[in-house]
């Protein structure tokens, strides 16, 4: 694999283009005092006075960047006011971590979990940092990628996501993480389900969608296997010496076992190109418009290449992938509508869910 090699400088001084923590939104502040405590008093060899910033760019899970005078460590909790308690679950998620350690090479290790909601007033876990960079909207300022070199970190992000597909999560002890059988049909059913009881007075009906994927749906995978549910750009780890490397695979709250085309039909329901509409365009969180960028369409393809599936009827998986991401921009939303959160970002997400429902719609020719 070609690489793209940074001066010594940028590695020890971190240049402007690696993922930055800022301050901490005042309404999402806790308790510092009673946390570094605990942390002092569960990990062993920390030094100095803790200091807490926060990463900003998701909008689900909270993350904190916890530093100490020895140790850089990830703090994540559920967002406040969360309707969805089940897509929260950190035990989960910091089981899935624990089962991916020696076998894929793209996680950030465990540390500590704790269910003592005294703490926080939530269930936590705590994590190594990977510190690199993370492709947001845009390219980040002081990076400069070819259209070739940008070319190739899509497709190692694509065997990264593939390498993920490949193991066996029974040898990992993860069995019982969830049922293969009638995945497709359950995923179809839960989050029409938490669409309708998300819905808002103000949001788009999407019954006709719900009723396409419905009847519609593929037979289960001969294939089941780990699959991520959010595997996308700002969710990937860049190497800051070579940034054609893929180095770490964040936020696993929604991994489980299911449909390998399911998963990467979720990847393509953020994948705004460059020709898409100017309504898709303002949607757009990940630099998927550049040039170099690899399509939809090859993405598929390359999916397809390097696995060995025969893929048909992929709009279905896209189809699904977009009614997905308008879900969870809805519930979103509803925490912003019914006063949960203050935060001026979700009250956007409602227009969201409208272009999203027209895309879907225009996919399936309605």
């Amino acid at each position: 694999m070609e690489t793209v090699k940074f001066s010594d400088e940028f590695k020890n001084n971190d240049p402007e283009y690696l993922d930055q923590a800022s301050d901490v939104r005042n309404e999402e502040n806790l308790d510092w005092s009673i946390i570094e405590s605990f942390l002092k008093d569960s990990i062993s060899g920390l030094e100095g006075k803790m200091t807490v910033r926060q990463f900003k760019g998701g909008h689900s899970n909270l993350t904190y960047l916890i530093s100490f005078q020895n140790k850089e460590m990830i703090l994540r909790r559920p967002p406040f006011g969360s309707k969805a308690r089940t897509a929260h679950d950190m035990g989960r998620e910091f089981s899935v971590l624990k089962a991916l350690n020696t076998v894929y090479p793209y996680f950030p290790g465990p540390i500590i979990y704790s269910e003592q909601i005294e703490i926080m007033g939530s269930p936590f876990y705590v994590m190594d940092r990977i510190k690199g960079i993370v492709l947001r909207k845009n390219i980040p300022e002081g990076l400069s990628l070819s259209a070739e070199k940008v070319n190739l970190i899509f497709r190692n992000v694509v065997k990264a996501h593939h390498e993920l597909h490949c193991l066996d999560y029974r040898a990992i002890g993860l069995e019982n993480f969830g049922k293969p059988e009638g995945y497709v049909r359950r995923q179809i059913e839960g989050w029409s389900k938490r669409y309708r009881a998300a819905k808002t007075p103000d949001a788009p009906c999407l019954e006709s969608v719900m009723s396409w994927l419905c009847d519609n749906q593929p037979d289960d995978s001969a294939s089941p296997c780990l699959i991520h549910n959010d595997f996308k750009f700002d969710n990937i780890v860049l190497d800051a010496g070579d940034p054609l490397k893929v180095i770490g695979v964040l936020d696993w709250e929604m991994a489980t076992i299911g449909d390998p085309l399911m998963d990467l039909g979720c990847s393509l329901g953020y994948w705004v190109e460059k020709d898409d509409s100017e309504e898709m365009q303002a949607l757009r969180t990940i630099p998927t418009h550049m040039d170099g960028a690899m399509t939809r369409r090859q993405m598929v393809d390359y999916y397809a290449e390097i696995s060995g599936f025969k893929i048909h009827n992929f709009e279905f998986y896209r189809a699904f992938g977009l009614f997905r991401l308008a879900v969870i921009a809805q519930q979103i939303y509803y925490r912003f509508y019914h006063g949960q959160t203050k935060d001026k970002r979700f009250q956007m997400l409602i227009f969201a869910v409208s272009i999203l429902e027209k895309e879907v719609l225009k996919l399936l020719g309605k």
